[in-house]
């Protein structure tokens, strides 16, 4: 009758890291367990008792409060919970381990998750818990970011694992794609056909553990470096062979300061070797091995996995996908698998662990049959959270929020509406948009396989402007060529000349609502000056555009009677009008700040080494000019307005200060 009188109240609106940042910072500053590190440990021995108690105890919860029961009752019933966890998994837990954490924090983590059902969430609830507990230190350090549940269950249904196949992460952290694989297969004799890697032994106990307790896979979890076989056990050798898997689903460890430099490893890769270009263009592999980051490793030896006809999903940086330095990576795709789908995901997805952009290459392993065939894109502007983690939902054009048919606030997730188009896209029946197009690789442009890049829905409205008829649509390159701009990249001056002269050197973030904002800090001396006048060329009414960095990419500025002698960064692109009676400069600076033009600058925008840039991609730039004169002359005369009343109002601003 005890369990009658549980304690029962509504569930939380929380959404469930932030009810793992709470108990983490009361647990922080209440409990015994003062050090990070070790709290992890407990929560997640304390979670895996909740989760324990969801699965085998439905009508006689243990993990739970009853009215009036003791801080030690509860703590006693909890560390009872956990004997019973390993005792049922002897090979996962050690014998003598137990929970340290004291009674009256037990009692105060069971109190805020015990109306929360973790089994039927949608979101990783362990990779959550980690992430809170272990934070993002332990990880980011190694390239090991955990991946989202909703970009996990993304990838597995469009990978559509089947009954019978034998699937396998190589990279598999606390198991988020496995869970998942076998949460949609829902079949446990499948259990067998899952398996594991990674060289991090805690995230290997993790994900033995969660394998374990909803079923009965955790056998086929393994603590190696799946990069390098030759160091595995035998008993691993012989579980893991190549060839032997129908799919692959990974996130594995990357950045650009993450090298892989043994010679043991990389001589077994080609992708660990140097290639190098003919004069037509084409690659070719040496002998010599070069250092190389995991990522790209990966891509070689998760296709050494698949079975022949096997198919992967593999996510990777988007500097991956459009680095010129990076084709030798796809001609070595191309030769042994088809692209099957290319999926890009916001800036959002992994912070705020990291602000890598992302996107996840679909393959099939096949020899290259030099044929031609449609490979599915798409592209994802919300990933359900923001960048403080924070869980978003879908908002009208009012701003209220759309509820589904009980009312409940919908998750603004793009990444749902893309599984289902890619669904219809092997049906045949996909109507293209940014969730779901497709290409031809003959349409392939530079080895780019970037979604944005192709974005249908900035080509229709390319088309829809041209369409009306007041509007003539010409490339950047085309107005070089036609003797209307002249384009130049500015120059870096060195650090050492900040501040040490009169001249303003303009940086990116002295970009900012068509202004130049001159910063004293960083000016130049008079004869670093002349070492650039004449190579920048920079003049009255010249257009600057920031075309490298972050999140400046696309500001412009115009230069002004007071602005003109500077010298501009190379992240920032001068844009001459040679004849403004044909193009005006106030023109083109209108037009560059259009949302179409905006939009292309974001699209021709890829992370290539560590910093962002449009490369020579801005050349292909669309500008949509008005035909009207008279739309052309209104918009000259109302820039021209906005132009002087900013000069005017600097000019005030400065004879105030020396007046003063």
């Amino acid at each position: 009758m005890a369990r009658m009188n549980q304690i029962t109240k509504p569930s939380s609106t929380l959404n469930l890291p932030e009810v793992f940042k709470q108990i983490y910072y009361y647990l922080y500053s209440n409990s015994n367990i003062p050090r990070a590190e070790r709290l992890g440990a407990e929560m997640i021995r304390i979670l895996f008792c909740k989760i324990y108690d969801e699965i085998h105890n439905k009508e006689d919860k243990e993990f739970i409060l009853m009215s009036g029961e003791s801080e030690y009752e509860v703590g006693k019933r909890v560390k009872q919970l956990f004997e019973k966890v390993k005792e049922s998994y002897k090979d996962v837990f050690d014998k003598e381990e137990k929970i340290h954490l004291d009674n009256k924090s037990i009692k105060y983590v069971v109190d805020r998750l015990q109306n929360h059902t973790l089994t039927e969430t949608e979101r990783d609830v362990i990779n959550e818990a980690f992430q809170v507990f272990w934070g993002t230190g332990l990880r980011g350090e190694k390239g090991q970011f955990f991946t989202p549940r909703n970009v996990v269950k993304m990838c597995v249904e469009m990978i559509e694992p089947k009954m019978g196949e034998r699937i396998i992460d190589p990279a598999c952290g606390a198991g988020g794609f496995l869970v998942e694989v076998l949460s949609q297969l829902k079949e446990g004799d499948n259990f067998s056909n899952v398996y594991g890697i990674d060289k991090e032994l805690d995230l290997v106990k993790i994900a033995k553990t969660y394998m374990a307790i909803i079923g009965d896979g955790h056998a086929n979890i393994f603590c190696a470096d799946s990069l390098y076989p030759q160091s595995w056990s035998e008993e691993m050798k012989e579980k893991v062979k190549d060839e032997s898997f129908d799919a692959v689903l990974t996130n594995p460890p990357f950045g650009a300061k993450i090298f892989i430099e043994d010679d043991n490893i990389l001589k077994n890769y080609k992708l660990g070797h140097k290639w190098v270009e003919d004069k037509l263009g084409k690659w070719e592999i040496t002998n010599s091995v070069v250092q190389q980051v995991p990522q790209i490793l990966f891509i070689e030896r998760c296709l050494q996995l698949l079975k022949p006809g096997g198919r992967m999903a593999i996510v990777l940086p988007d500097g991956v996908f459009g680095n010129p330095s990076s084709r030798y990576v796809w001609d070595f795709i191309l030769k042994n698998a088809k692209i099957l789908a290319v999926v890009s995901l916001p800036p959002e997805t992994f912070l705020p662990s990291t602000h890598t952009k992302t996107s996840v290459l679909f393959l099939e392993k096949t020899k290259n049959k030099d044929e031609d065939y449609e490979i599915f894109m798409a592209i994802a502007r919300r990933v359900g959270h923001d960048k403080n983690g924070k869980i978003i939902f879908k908002m009208d054009k009012q701003g209220n929020y759309v509820v589904d048919s009980e009312g409940n606030k919908i998750i603004d997730d793009d990444l749902p509406i893309i599984a289902s188009k890619y669904k219809e896209f092997k049906s045949g029946n996909l109507w293209p948009s940014r969730f779901g197009f497709t290409l031809r690789l003959s349409e392939i442009r530079n080895h780019i396989f970037i979604p944005s890049y192709y974005d249908p829905e900035t080509a229709q409205k390319l088309k829809q402007l041209e369409k009306t008829g007041k509007y003539k649509l010409v490339s950047i390159e085309e107005l070089v060529k036609q003797g209307l701009i002249s384009v130049k990249r500015g120059h870096e001056v060195g650090s050492k000349y900040y501040g040490m002269g009169d001249v303003p050197f303009v940086r990116t973030s002295d970009i900012v609502n068509w202004e130049i904002k001159i910063d004293p800090i960083k000016s130049i001396p008079e004869e670093v000056y002349q070492q650039y006048k004449k190579r920048q060329d920079i003049g009255e009414n010249d257009i600057l555009l920031v075309t490298d960095g972050t999140f400046l990419i696309g500001r412009t500025a115009i230069v002004t009677p007071i602005d003109k002698k500077i010298v501009i960064q190379s992240h920032i692109t001068r844009i001459k009008c040679l004849k403004p009676e044909k193009l005006h400069p106030y023109l083109l600076l209108y037009l560059l700040n259009t949302e179409i033009v905006q939009k292309q600058i974001e699209e021709k925008t890829f992370v290539q080494a560590t910093i962002s840039t449009t490369g020579e991609r801005l050349y292909e730039i669309i500008i949509p000019i008005p035909t009207d004169n008279n739309a052309v002359a209104k918009i000259i005369n109302e820039v021209s307005e906005i132009i002087k009343m900013k000069v005017e109002a600097r000019m005030r601003m400065e004879n105030i200060m020396f007046s003063s």
